[in-house]
């Protein structure tokens, strides 16, 4: 990954780690599903496009959605100048960087109870 796409990601994910609590549910199947519903559709918001709510959960990852894709525009200008492609190259970055550090790189061993 290139210095500034590194850069941006850190941003990016800085922000998630100070300022939304969805990061910490308390199971990994969770986590992975709301990091991949909540940033998907953060990526479509991002693109101008429409994200499709076919469930209760998709519901929820929605507002989260909403509010992050409002703040990554406010707080992070460049991203408004980013290509469709390059947001979503960079939201998978994201994506990927988020799952190692709150599910795959974590050591809290109570994410893989299986009693939960």
């Amino acid at each position: 990954m290139e210095d500034l796409t590194k850069d941006r990601v850190e941003q990016l994910l800085n922000y998630i780690m100070k300022k939304c609590l969805w990061q910490f549910n308390s199971r990994a199947w969770d986590r992975r599903k709301q990091n991949a519903g909540i940033l998907g559709q953060t990526a479509q918001l991002l693109c101008g496009e429409t994200p499709v709510h076919e469930t209760a959960n998709d519901k929820c990852y929605w507002v989260d959605a909403v509010l992050l894709a409002r703040e990554y525009r406010a707080r992070f200008p460049w991203i408004n100048e980013l290509s469709h492609d390059e947001i979503k190259a960079l939201i998978k970055a994201l994506h990927e960087r988020l799952d190692f550090l709150t599910i795959d790189g974590s050591l809290n061993e109570e994410l893989t109870v299986q009693h939960y």
